[in-house]
């Protein structure tokens, strides 16, 4: 008598706007032998276009307004209240630009990752691009975390890099970071989903052991 298969994780989305990390993780969790299912996309932003993606993918949406709380408290609750009706085991924040309370972060310790674009720590925040330029780097990119109270101070897991060039824009430096994210998501999302990169209390075990240092594919 075969064992029943291994339930699938479920996978949770919250956005604000476009939501291209949204699609570049639509489109992973399509392929056939992906390890998650994407099921719900949640939004603060009625008008984002990352609802109509997930709409078009036949994906579950809900949006839980800002506007319509007096604090972020009230938010947050009305938002955790929202997720736990989909009980997700992994909330993936791809641009949801809202900052989130202590305990809402707490509820979900090694089950909620966020995407940064620098390679943290440096350049936590807002602007990213700019303060690249203006501080002449020479090498820029993005950041895959776990979250945690600290703002953009979680764990990283993984980092892709992208050479900064002398003609380089803030809106260029954005496209360049944008593709390596593309990448870098759904290939970290897949090992949380296999079980292979998970949260300890020193910092991130990838297969079980404590990582050094993020993974980090180079420059190009």
């Amino acid at each position: 008598m075969k064992a029943d298969p291994a339930p699938v994780p479920k996978i949770l989305v919250l956005a604000s706007g476009s939501g291209t990390n949204l699609q570049a993780l639509i489109e992973a969790t399509r392929e056939r032998n992906f390890p998650g299912e994407l099921i719900a996309v949640g939004c603060n932003k009625p008008g984002a276009f990352a609802l109509e993606r997930a709409a078009q993918a036949n994906i579950k949406t809900f949006v839980v307004d800002h506007t319509r709380y007096d604090s972020r408290e009230e938010f947050d609750a009305a938002l955790l209240a929202e997720i736990m009706r989909h009980s997700p085991d992994v909330v993936v924040l791809a641009g949801f630009m809202r900052i989130l309370t202590r305990d809402f972060v707490r509820a979900f310790r090694g089950r909620m990752l966020n995407i940064h674009p620098s390679l943290l720590p440096a350049y936590t925040g807002l602007n990213t691009h700019q303060r690249v330029l203006d501080a002449g780097d020479r090498t820029h990119g993005v950041s895959i975390h776990f979250v945690t109270e600290e703002l953009d101070g979680g764990p990283v897991i993984a980092q892709a890099e992208v050479t900064v060039e002398e003609a380089d824009t803030p809106e260029s430096l954005a496209e360049k970071v944008q593709r390596q994210e593309h990448i870098l998501y759904p290939i970290v999302v897949r090992w949380f989903c296999e079980g292979r990169v998970q949260l300890g209390s020193e910092g991130v075990l990838f297969d079980g052991e404590p990582i050094k240092n993020p993974m980090r594919l180079p420059a190009n």
